[in-house]
């Protein structure tokens, strides 16, 4: 049976239904499979003995989350080759590409969740009401542990960028 959450998150002030379990700080991240590109999937292994900061957004082509992906892109020129910075949604990978093109985001790695929002079910962050992925940010360490979570309550706020980038140096 599939796990919901309801009223832990909001849109503009009203409830949402998450699905899938709310991850805590030490627990191990789970797996997912999500798209690269129409071909090519991705999973947490490929990214295996990396930090990972993992930046969540409903969709690129909202403010918030093009604020969000930008601020973590800019991020990354400081964080070393040991971090990958990705950043999942439900927007299929043409959309990502052509986004990041025109963005000028090229230190993010995008990662689509919209065949089977693999992604989404694993992290609780699956929304039931609009098939999207909720706001979130997931740091994870070399071993696989999660060191770092926020879910955000509200779809239109802000995460808190500067303690996901200190969560991440910390682990450096």
């Amino acid at each position: 049976m599939t796990q919901e959450r309801t009223g832990v998150a909001t849109f503009k002030g009203n409830p949402l239904t998450l699905i899938g379990p709310e991850l805590q700080v030490g627990d191990t991240a789970p797996d997912f499979t999500v798209s690269k590109n129409l071909l090519e999937d991705a999973s947490l292994k490929d990214f295996a003995g990396k930090i990972k900061l993992i930046s969540v957004v409903p969709s690129l082509d909202t403010g918030v989350c093009d604020a969000q992906t930008r601020r973590f892109n800019e991020a990354a020129a400081g964080l070393g080759e040991d971090v990958v910075i990705l950043t999942v949604s439900a927007d299929l990978p043409f959309a990502q590409a052509r986004w990041c093109g025109a963005a000028g985001v090229d230190q993010v790695i995008t990662l689509s969740d919209y065949k089977s929002r693999s992604f989404g079910q694993a992290y609780g962050v699956l929304i039931k009401e609009f098939q999207l992925d909720m706001r979130s940010i997931f740091v994870v360490d070399q071993n696989d542990k999660i060191t770092y979570v926020e879910y955000l309550g509200e779809m239109t706020e802000h995460p808190n960028y500067e303690a996901a980038i200190e969560a991440v140096k910390s682990l450096q």
